[in-house]
């Protein structure tokens, strides 16, 4: 027998802990390339456009849904946990997108919608045949009230109550989303099964994680609880558009239950199983959102990542409401770990809800590249794009068409990627785009800015490039925040590496004390040029500070 020596130490190590401080790009795969001109985006043009994410820096992409579905909330209404929908492509599409992926050095998380499915979906056709079938109590089933009215007084993010009558069984079943959007019922361990196979089924595809919608949603209160009244004051309009009842209840039954911590515990265990295999959780919750982050990520038996909604409000992100937010979060949150996000596919762009300046834009995309945990960047927010004017005719979100035209919907910030000028349509297809492109992203598209060094796809790339190259910013701890006036201000510690960071969020000129140490200023190239006189730093307009400890 010939004996064959393997020299182990060749094989390169399995960083199981990539995702803490990574940078995942999220991709709304309906407008980000159209390949075969049907004006629908699809798998084949995102792996087209693999070697342009890749140019970008970031560790992973962010894939939001792609299973089979009925569209009636644009994928997050799931028919086939296991299949592609003919309209992005075929499962072996996404193989290779995977391939592709992997070779540019990227990871692949890809978006699981587990609290509910479509009213398409297999299992849900069979609960509602009957009251005895095997699948009768997959789904939240209860009977009317005896006036006939729904169980209790919960509602439904997308207005009204969140129960709909079915006359096959003659009770009501539950749907926190669209009444076509029934909640399947996790107090029941068969359904808890079918959506770990589910998820194991992509984990042998090759996927790296996943981002886990609306992950405080899974249970509901078994007793179908009232959810009592939410005083004025204490309503936030982050969640739910202010014109939506939704925000009128404090969400204690239909949500946050506890019983979730022992499902996310399995959900975590079945990840164990795969080498580096990670998950981040949307918490949606306007009052609990950093409480559940931390009770979600505590220890190693819970997910690894949660992002709350503190940085996609309405509210502008001043340095008092940064250093507000972290420490809430280590509070909250001692051993957690978040993920920021400043836009998605579910609010307003961040440039048009603050309303920024290309200078304020270029600072907070600086001081994003700086804060501890990972960052989710959404497609086009590279090339700050701001949110499209959707026509209402030309609206396709059922939110934004019941709350019309006080609230627009989730459209604008949807449109399709804009790649160049090559026709109306900005390069994202030949054919009738789902969405209009806007006529004011033609300008900003990828090959414009490609010839601009001064756009702000190039400032992204170089604040990447700068947070990879020091190890502080990836992984390290953070000191405690300060904010006097507009500057905020902490320090990164990794590995002996300290630097030291603040950012004017201001218009006006400001000064900024130096700590007491030896530091040699750094990052020029993102515009850190200011030079200390007497230990103090004057910084112009959004301007940054990066200093390492000698």
């Amino acid at each position: 027998m010939t004996k064959i020596d393997v020299n182990l130490t060749s094989v390169p190590a399995v960083d199981a802990d990539w995702w803490r401080g990574a940078v995942i790009y999220q991709i709304y795969p309906r407008s980000f390339q159209d390949s075969n001109g049907d004006g629908v985006g699809d798998l084949p043009g995102i792996t087209s456009r693999i070697p342009y994410i890749a140019s970008l820096g970031v560790d992973a992409i962010w894939i939001s849904p792609f299973f089979t579905s009925p569209m009636k909330d644009f994928g997050y209404d799931v028919s086939d946990y296991c299949d592609v929908d003919p309209m992005f492509g075929k499962l072996g599409d996404f193989d290779t997108l995977v391939e592709a992926a992997h070779s540019h050095g990227l990871k692949v998380m890809i978006d699981l919608v587990l609290s509910h499915t479509s009213d398409q979906h297999p299992w849900f056709k069979e609960s509602r045949a009957s009251r005895d079938n095997d699948k009768a109590d997959w789904y939240v089933w209860a009977d009317p009230k005896p006036d006939g009215t729904p169980p209790n007084n919960w509602l439904s993010i997308f207005g009204g109550p969140a129960w709909h009558w079915d006359a096959r069984r003659e009770q009501y079943y539950l749907h926190n989303f669209l009444a076509t959007q029934p909640d399947l019922n996790f107090h029941n361990p068969d359904v808890q099964d079918a959506l770990l196979d589910a998820t194991r089924f992509w984990l042998e595809r090759g996927v790296d994680g996943f981002r886990l919608d609306t992950i405080n949603f899974y249970f509901a209160d078994k007793q179908l609880r009232d959810n009592p009244a939410l005083s004025p004051e204490k309503r936030n309009a982050s969640i739910a558009p202010s014109v939506n009842p939704y925000n009128h209840q404090e969400h204690l039954y239909s949500k946050n239950q506890p019983e979730n911590l022992a499902f996310l515990k399995r959900y975590r265990a079945l990840l164990d199983e795969y080498p580096a295999a990670t998950c981040v959780g949307e918490v949606g919750d306007a009052q609990r959102g950093l409480e559940l982050l931390g009770e979600y990520t505590a220890g190693d038996e819970r997910v690894h990542m949660c992002y709350a909604f503190e940085f996609l409000s309405p509210e502008i992100l001043t340095a008092t409401r940064v250093v507000e937010t972290m420490t809430r979060l280590k509070e909250m949150a001692p051993d957690g770990w978040a993920c920021w996000a400043f836009s998605n596919h579910d609010v307003v762009r961040h440039t048009t809800r603050w309303n920024l300046s290309p200078e304020a834009h270029r600072g907070y995309t600086t001081m994003m590249g700086a804060l501890r945990g990972s960052l989710c960047l959404y497609q086009g927010e590279e090339l700050g794009l701001p949110e499209a004017d959707v026509a209402f005719e030309d609206l396709q979100d059922p939110y934004g068409i019941e709350f019309w035209p006080e609230f627009k919907g989730r459209d604008g910030c949807r449109t399709p990627m804009v790649w160049g000028g090559s026709n109306q349509n900005g390069g994202f297809s030949e054919g009738a785009p789902w969405l209009p492109v806007s006529g004011a992203h033609i300008s900003r598209s990828v090959a414009v800015q490609e010839t601009d060094p001064d756009a702000p796809l190039h400032h992204y790339r170089k604040v990447l490039a700068f947070r990879r190259a020091h190890p502080a910013l990836v992984k390290g701890a953070q000191s405690a925040m300060r904010a006097e006036g507009d500057v905020l201000s902490f320090q990164r510690m990794q590995n002996g590496e300290t630097m030291f960071c603040a950012f004017n969020l201001s218009d006006a000129p400001v000064t900024v004390d130096m700590p007491s140490g030896n530091w040699d200023l750094t990052g020029g190239e993102l515009g850190a040029t200011a030079t200390p006189v007497d230990g103090k730093l004057q910084l112009e307009p959004w301007q940054p500070c990066f200093a390492l400890k000698r």
